[in-house]
């Protein structure tokens, strides 16, 4: 009788912890989106959040591009390569043609609600398991961090 308690409590921890591993992954567990309208939606090349426009200048801005290296070294080193290759995050080369400024603002300073409901950011999501957390940048930051990523880029 001790070996089936036992049992049954070593499956329950095991399926529990996969229930939580699953929902924080972006699974269908509680927050994730599980109807149909989920994978019908479609992408806002802005992304959501606040920032619907951001202007661009034809020439990189230096300073910019400073801050947004330590930015990128301090809290985004860890999970991102500045190549093509995964690491924990996808890596960022090629980034700022594949999406737009105020995308990357928005993934950066609204992370949350991008993961929760911005389909492309979902893919990335299921592409590499884990939910990137929020860094707490401010749009100054963020602008930044787009400057360093066109940088770069080589643009």
């Amino acid at each position: 009788m001790k070996k089936q308690n036992i049992f049954l409590l070593t499956l329950t921890a095991i399926l529990s912890s996969a229930m939580i591993f699953t929902s924080s992954c972006g699974g269908s567990g509680e927050g994730a989106k599980t109807d149909s309208t989920a994978t019908a939606a479609v992408a806002n090349p802005n992304g959501i959040g606040e920032y619907t426009h951001v202007e661009l200048s034809a020439t990189l801005n230096e300073e910019m591009i400073a801050k947004g290296k330590g930015i990128f070294e301090l809290k985004c080193s860890a999970c991102h390569k500045l190549t093509d290759a995964k690491l924990v995050g996808p890596g960022w080369l090629g980034v700022t043609k594949r999406r737009s400024a105020e995308w990357i603002m928005n993934m950066t300073t609204n992370t949350e609600v991008m993961l929760n409901q911005d389909p492309e950011a979902q893919k990335l999501l299921e592409l590499c398991l884990v939910r990137m957390p929020n860094q707490g940048l401010s749009g100054e930051d963020a602008r930044s961090m787009v400057e360093f990523m066109r940088k770069n880029d080589g643009q």
